[in-house]
């Protein structure tokens, strides 16, 4: 079973590469052998990273669903936290994704010995790769199907599956969010250990690098909430790559496209084209920009005649983008705000402000922000990251873990309309049908995504993450 699932897996690779560059064994199975089927393999799990941080930011307050039966189909139950009403053409989050991904790092690592015709130092490079790619997977699980770390009680939690083998008939149980953390911060290690390319040419840029592996590490420690080894991760980021678009200079590109001055890694598209069609700015993102502020113009479109403004930050393959220098100017001030190291942290929030506000709003900022407490500056880190990365995959992620924040908790209700036409054969025409207000409190049970039904068929016993039934207003 398990070398019809890696035949199956290197068929793909042959479909994505365009050559059969591997023999069929005279037993009909097909077995990598060097390094550069090795890494045809992992190019294809790199390539099948899913989208799940962008199509999570559905279920924030950055964006809403436009008023279109068909958008709303794929995404209006995600933006309303309905998960067990979900229609069938409810976009999924590619549970299954993550796990073949896994497995195929997992039996990359475990061949390791087995590959042939290639330096130590490029298979080094590969099986570190690995284990960064297995960590960040198990990263991204656990703060979609988990609880954050910081939530009281939070740790013992049971949360997903664990998986440090290719094993494909192992039944699968859950790990608490503890296990799975600690297992992401060794696989960073193991991975720094091995990882020897400080960069790639451009059309690589989406495998892992040295500062990939010090970037990964700086977002962990400050999820988890550990302040002082966050900010120093961040700042080891910042001595080896601190250059940030100048919004003022006309010549600017936007910071998430992967030929930016900013760019770190590029993988994941914050947002797939689909998404970006589907994706409103909302009210309460747009307002949040002030007189000044170069970046509402420079990420959305101008307000088409419908009242809706699309983001230009994504829905094309040349945005991607897993970590930038920008997200890490902003994780070093909050995480030297929250350790008391407020000169620090106005430092480095100042010093991005200055690259995206127009001389006279920076000047202001300056005023404003060295005024500041540190309850008021850390609010103000906060919202700066908003501004900031927004549409690239972070609200949703960092709403969960400002909620449960021990200084200074952020709880907000979301709420979102949902809407549904139906074609009258009558009228001739799409009529609403469905106009429905849903709220989302604070610690509700749908903070957190539901285990697919088909994962939870095939290993007995694994339980799913409790959660109400939806209540909503009708506006109807």
């Amino acid at each position: 079973m398990r070398k019809i699932y890696i035949m199956l897996l290197m068929s793909s690779v042959v479909l994505l590469t365009a050559c059969d560059m591997l023999d069929i064994q005279p037993t009909g199975k097909v077995i990598p052998q060097t390094l550069a089927e090795y890494r045809a393999l992992i190019a294809t799990a790199y390539k099948n990273v899913p989208d799940a941080r962008g199509l999570a930011c559905f279920r924030s307050d950055e964006l809403y669903v436009k008023d279109d039966s068909w958008e709303q189909d794929r995404y209006g139950k995600i933006e309303c936290w309905d998960d067990f009403s979900a229609p069938g053409q409810t976009t999924s989050f590619e549970w299954k994704n993550f796990y073949s991904i896994m497995f195929t790092a997992n039996y990359t690592i475990e061949e390791r010995n087995s590959i042939n015709e290639g330096s130590e130092e490029d298979i080094n490079q590969l099986i570190g790769e690995c284990y960064l790619l297995r960590a960040y997977m198990h990263f991204l699980l656990v703060n979609l199907y988990g609880q954050p770390y910081t939530r009281p009680g939070a740790l013992e939690t049971k949360a997903v599956p664990l998986k440090l083998n290719s094993d494909i008939n192992e039944i699968l149980k859950k790990n608490t969010v503890a296990q799975i953390y600690e297992a992401v911060l060794s696989d960073i290690n193991e991975a720094e250990k091995l990882i020897n390319k400080e960069s790639w040419e451009q059309k690589f840029s989406y495998r892992f690098t040295t500062l990939s592996v010090k970037a990964l590490r700086a977002r962990v420690l400050l999820y988890m909430g550990q302040w002082d080894d966050a900010y120093k991760a961040a700042e080891v980021v910042l001595a080896g790559k601190n250059s940030l678009e100048d919004f003022n200079d006309e010549a600017f590109m936007l910071p998430n496209h992967y030929q930016s001055v900013e760019n770190i890694t590029a993988l994941e598209r914050g947002m797939s084209s689909n998404y970006t069609q589907a994706a409103a700015l909302s009210e309460t993102l747009a307002s949040s920009y002030g007189e000044g502020d170069l970046r509402l113009d420079a990420y959305f479109k101008p307000t088409d005649k419908n009242g809706y403004r699309f983001s230009q930050k994504s829905g094309k393959d040349d945005f991607r983008c897993s970590f930038r220098v920008g997200e890490m100017y902003l994780n070093s001030a909050e995480a030297a705000a929250q350790s008391d190291k407020l000169p620090q942290a106005r430092t480095r929030l100042l010093e991005l402000m200055q690259k995206r506000y127009t001389p006279e709003a920076y000047a202001a900022k300056v005023t404003a922000v060295n005024a500041m407490n540190k309850e008021t500056l850390i609010q103000e880190i906060l919202n700066e990251r908003t501004r900031e990365l927004a549409f690239e995959g972070h609200r949703w992620f960092d709403l969960r873990r400002y909620m449960v924040n021990d200084l200074y908790p952020y709880e907000k209700t979301l709420t979102n309309i949902y809407t549904v036409y139906e074609y009258s054969y009558t009228s001739y025409s799409y009529e609403l049908t469905l106009y429905r207000k849903y709220s989302l409190p604070p610690h509700d049970g749908a903070w957190t995504l539901p285990i697919p039904l088909e994962e939870l068929n095939s290993n007995y016993g694994m339980p799913n993450n409790e959660r109400g039934v939806r209540n909503y207003e009708s506006l109807l």
